[in-house]
């Protein structure tokens, strides 16, 4: 009997000391903090073939935080974490609300990832969804909270999350769709690019999605017009605007599939396209009328979903 009461212990203890390792093996997140430093991650295509991916000034599509428009910034936030400014790195109330989810539905459909889980992930980890990833991610979501500004982590986030076929960051991204800077988005270009995130590769492809991309865009534009962002008469200009990214090359992989495959080695980052379906449409449910809704309680399509955005205290324009 004993045994057998010790068989568990040990793999529990092998277990934990594997996660500690893996962490202590990770580079410092402090190292972040240095705005002038580039670090290289490595990325991977939609053929599946890695590329080194610089993060920092030495990358030429890098963006600063004070060149990001307002509204590209809070569209992410009101799509894909309306807590950021007062979490802590993890949102503990909306991970309650996912795995009660994920038990009722006996999956891992939703992860409720904040922005600096998702940033974790993107830089240090793989898009598998497994516990021990899921517990280095918590940890590590908490160390970059603990060392990083708000904004620091805001401008690392987004010029990192995946928007097209190699297309990382919204610096790259701007040019790509839109053949400009990103300085120069508007509202309505940056509620579309920020209505991709759940997936750029198929179910928000806007090559072949594009009428889901402009109705969750339309979301995210309500609501920004709630919160204040933009001002009614912005709405209606923002609301009536088509994004042109007619003409541009379509560099669409056609033998992606709609399987979902690894983005990343252990220690190497890049986005991840398993995000909720429609996060924008659980903090403003309602589309008629035009008029905000609440949120249902949970989060992530894989990994993101978060409470109604006039809940936080955070103010626009941060």
């Amino acid at each position: 009997m004993k045994k057998l009461f010790l068989i568990p212990v040990v793999i529990v203890s092998a277990y934990i000391i594997y996660i500690i390792l893996s962490l202590v093996l990770l580079p410092p997140v402090s190292d972040l903090k240095d705005k002038n430093a580039s670090i290289t991650i490595h990325v991977k295509d939609w053929h599946g073939r890695f590329h080194p991916f610089v993060v920092g000034p030495e990358n030429r599509y890098w963006v600063s935080y004070e060149r990001i428009p307002s509204a590209m910034k809070w569209s992410v936030i009101l799509g894909e974490d309306s807590n950021f400014y007062n979490n802590e790195g993890i949102d503990v109330k909306a991970m309650a609300q996912a795995a009660k989810y994920d038990f009722k539905k006996k999956s891992m459909a939703k992860g409720a990832s904040t922005i600096t889980q998702q940033l974790a992930k993107n830089l240090y980890l793989s898009r598998k969804k497994t516990i021990t990833r899921k517990l280095m991610e918590l940890y590590l979501a908490v160390r970059l909270d603990q060392e990083l500004t708000k904004d620091r982590t805001m401008e690392l986030y987004l010029n990192l999350v995946e928007l097209g076929p190699m297309v990382y960051g919204i610096g790259h991204a701007s040019q790509y769709y839109f053949n400009k800077p990103a300085s120069a988005l508007t509202p309505r270009e940056s509620a579309f690019l920020a209505a991709m995130l759940p997936g750029p590769r198929v179910a928000y492809n806007p090559y072949r999605n594009m009428a889901k991309v402009l109705k969750r865009s339309n979301m995210i534009l309500r609501a920004l017009r709630n919160k204040g962002v933009i001002t009614p008469s912005e709405y209606q200009i923002a609301i009536a605007e088509s994004p042109n990214i007619a003409g541009l090359q379509k560099k669409v992989d056609t033998s992606l599939t709609v399987e979902k495959p690894e983005v990343f080695p252990n220690i190497s980052g890049a986005t991840d396209d398993s995000k909720p379906a429609d996060k924008i449409e659980e903090v403003n449910p309602k589309s008629n009328n035009d008029q905000p809704e609440e949120p249902p309680p949970s989060k992530d399509n894989a990994d993101s979903e978060h409470s109604n955005p006039s809940d936080d205290n955070s103010q626009p324009g941060q």
